[in-house]
């Protein structure tokens, strides 16, 4: 009878600790140190580009000041911009570019909303795909010098993702082909992504800041626009610009077998493509 009670037990046990495993989730979170890497990185691209007097702010994933610095000739109101950029991209988990464009697109109404500064210079910061706080920038020479301060900064935490994952992928035919049917991302991780791409027509131009873009043609022809400049660009999410076209470039017929490689901040457009272009794109983050 002892027997039979203990092993009762045990497994009430085990199926206690299963219950909690499936009610929690592993968390990543913003360390001080981190913070003051963030800032530093900042600092930095700040000395690099000779930006005026800029406030640079770190905050955790909930809006919680971690971190500030007042550089030389910051003007006064600059720390608390910059805290209030840093908070809004934090709890809204997007740049405040994002919604520094749909209020001026006419969505006025998002104003009303509480601890909201949806003005261009806040990102977030990501750690293995996960949103652990974000950066405002305040006092540079231009909206767009602020957004350029603060993806320094997180990209200094965006460097040091875990390097002990290496486990095999393995996808079969059949989800590869089901992926190329709708086109949609295979593998997306931290360090690399691969996606089965399908277009039916042409698209928006775009820059990627961080990703590098490795792309093999499968099947249909595409004109492929490169470099040039990039036409009512605006940031769409961290580190993507898109705009409706490219004016000037290069332009390449890709076909069947071709490999084309977009290295990081080159502006690319796919401006016409014969249907339906199957395409494998492979995307390294720098």
């Amino acid at each position: 009878m002892f027997r039979i009670n203990q092993i009762i037990l045990t497994v009430m046990l085990i199926l206690t600790c299963t219950v909690s495993q499936a009610q929690t989730i592993k968390k990543e979170s913003l360390s001080i140190d981190g913070a003051m890497k963030v800032i530093d990185a900042a600092v930095s691209e700040a000395i690099n580009k000779k930006a005026p007097g800029a406030a640079i702010a770190v905050v955790d994933d909930g809006g919680n000041l971690m971190a500030v610095k007042r550089l030389d000739n910051t003007f006064a109101a600059g720390a608390n911009i910059s805290i209030g950029k840093a908070r809004t991209a934090a709890i809204f988990k997007k740049p405040t570019s994002v919604f520094e464009n749909i209020i001026r697109d006419g969505r006025t109404p998002m104003i009303a909303l509480k601890d909201f500064t949806p003005l261009q210079g806040g990102v977030p910061i990501v750690s293995n795909g996960q949103i652990i706080g974000a950066i405002g920038v305040s006092g540079a020479a231009s909206a767009q010098q602020d957004e350029e301060l603060a993806l320094a900064g997180a990209a200094a935490i965006l460097s040091d993702y875990s390097k002990s994952d290496y486990n095999v992928t393995f996808l079969n035919k059949g989800k590869v082909s089901s992926a190329f049917a709708k086109g949609s991302p295979l593998i997306e991780t931290p360090k690399y992504k691969i996606h089965a791409s399908r277009r039916e027509a042409s698209g928006m131009a775009e820059v990627h800041l961080r990703d590098t873009d490795i792309i093999y043609v499968l099947d249909g022809s595409s004109t492929f626009v490169t470099g040039g400049e990039v036409v009512d660009g605006k940031t769409t999410a961290q580190d993507e610009i898109r705009g409706t076209a490219i004016k000037g470039g290069t332009e390449y017929n890709l076909t069947k077998g071709d490999v084309i490689v977009v290295p990081n901040g080159t502006p690319h457009w796919f401006r016409e493509v014969k249907r339906p272009f199957l395409y494998y794109v492979v995307k390294t983050v720098d």
